[in-house]
């Protein structure tokens, strides 16, 4: 670990235990009283992206005036994201925006009460840590946290801190899982012994931003700032723009695609966290400089850590390089087939149907919702918009941030997910099998602690 990386932690770490004085040391208590049920909630963008530009602030938008909620300013290290961000902001509000030059100057100005952070996704945790230790709610893009030394520190801030939080994993609004997680847990559905997902696009262009990271220069930028607790390299406007296609800046498809789908697995059968995780992949097609996979497979083994004689696997396989088969998620248990493609449970590849049946596997359609309901449909275009589980998602951030109850998306499942995908990175990486080390919550790869 870097001894700029060893003090970044320390200095987060200490804050969000309540150690500095001020507003952080505020009581959960204390806080929940702040907001009234008639008061203005303002919120900052933290990160002006392309996913806040085209989805998230939408989203906002649909909902913040029957909430009485309003964005009041944008923060961001580049000086041209800042312009367009309050220009955005001012052509959809009619508001003039404050601006940030970054997350410090907005949270020490003091002017907002919550905030949306969109930023580069190893920074996520760190910047939940930041409005945390600043007593601001927050609604954070996910992946969470990259590297375990992150999550943890994220997580603590968090708790520590009483904000209300939001991880960006939509599908924990979306109505056809919410039926799915009833009817799993209801016991109809039997015990999962398999989960087959799948994300497979062919985007040559996926994550690729060449016009402008012809344009950026460093001086309008902060690049230091931007490297966090990354070990220290020289301006590569590639790993600023384009950091999904880059480790240690992002992990790629899984912080991106399988952290959607593993999280699902999380909240269906109340498990935290895989028991181990082998994966292999390459880049076979896409040789742009890129270092992260073009494409991937990952085998979980899930069950209790107790007892290894109960569990069930899960395959995740995903590709940029033919999109043959789309988006897959179908839950199996030895009666039949939970698929949340077709949103229906059915007594498909299970015992025959007069046994089925015993165990309530008839066929039918999950309850309470259309399949022609956008809310239900998962989209995978490279511009997937304010889509309908994106929009009942900042929702319920929005009355959770009035209400002070739990959102859809808490802390832990952020945490969790982080787990899974941290898993998936070093089995990827070092070609050895994953598992996970509860006393210390670390990620090991064979016997080592897993890092880079």
């Amino acid at each position: 670990m870097s001894e700029g990386r060893r003090n970044f932690i320390k200095k987060t770490a200490l804050a969000s235990g309540g150690i500095a004085l001020g507003i952080n040391s505020m009581s959960a208590k204390s806080y929940s009283k702040i907001i009234g049920a008639n008061d203005r909630v303002r919120v900052g963008i933290a990160g002006f992206s392309n996913r806040a530009k085209g989805a998230l602030i939408p989203a906002f938008l649909g909902h913040h005036k029957k909430q009485n909620f309003e964005i009041v300013g944008v923060s961001d290290i580049w000086n041209r994201r800042r312009d367009e961000g309050a220009a955005f902001l001012k052509e959809k509000t009619g508001e003039k925006m404050r601006i940030w030059r970054n997350h410090d100057e907005m949270y020490d100005e003091n002017k907002i009460d919550a905030v949306i952070i969109s930023t580069p996704d190893f920074q996520h945790a760190l910047h939940t840590v930041q409005a945390a230790n600043a007593k601001k709610d927050v609604y954070v893009e996910k992946p969470f946290a990259e590297t375990m030394d992150d999550a943890r520190v994220g997580k603590k801030a968090v708790q520590d801190s009483g904000i209300v939080f939001q991880i960006g994993s939509q599908r924990r609004s979306g109505k056809n899982y919410h039926a799915a997680n009833d009817y799993i847990k209801s016991g109809k559905f039997g015990d999962i012994v398999m989960v087959e997902m799948s994300w497979n696009v062919n985007q040559p262009d996926r994550w690729r931003l060449p016009e402008l990271t012809s344009q950026i220069k460093e001086s309008d930028t902060d690049w230091k700032r931007y490297l966090m607790n990354r070990p220290y390299e020289e301006w590569d406007p590639r790993k600023y723009l384009e950091y999904r296609l880059f480790w240690p800046f992002s992990s790629g498809i899984p912080g991106q695609w399988m952290s959607h789908q593993i999280d699902t697995v999380h909240w269906f059968t109340g498990l935290n966290h895989p028991r181990s995780v082998a994966a292999n992949g390459g880049i076979y097609l896409w040789k742009d400089g890129r270092k992260n996979y073009d494409t991937m497979t990952a085998v979980f083994d899930y069950g209790p850590s107790d007892d290894l004689s109960k569990g069930f696997q899960v395959v995740y396989s995903s590709r940029f390089t033919n999109s043959a088969g789309g988006t897959k998620e179908i839950y199996y248990s030895n009666g039949g087939e939970l698929n949340l493609d077709t949103n229906k449970v059915s007594p498909n590849g299970g015992l025959k149907a007069s046994h089925a049946n015993k165990m309530g596997m008839k066929e039918n359609q999950l309850p309470e919702f259309d399949l022609s309901d956008s809310a239900v449909q998962v989209v995978t275009s490279a511009d997937t918009g304010a889509d309908n589980m994106t929009s009942l998602h900042m929702l319920n951030w929005m009355e959770c941030v009035r209400s002070r109850k739990e959102t859809n998306g808490p802390i832990d499942a952020a945490y969790n997910h982080s787990i899974a995908n941290i898993m998936t990175t070093a089995a990827l990486r070092t070609g050895l099998k994953s598992t996970f080390d509860e006393s210390a919550q670390d990620v090991l790869a064979g016997d080592t602690v897993f890092k880079y």
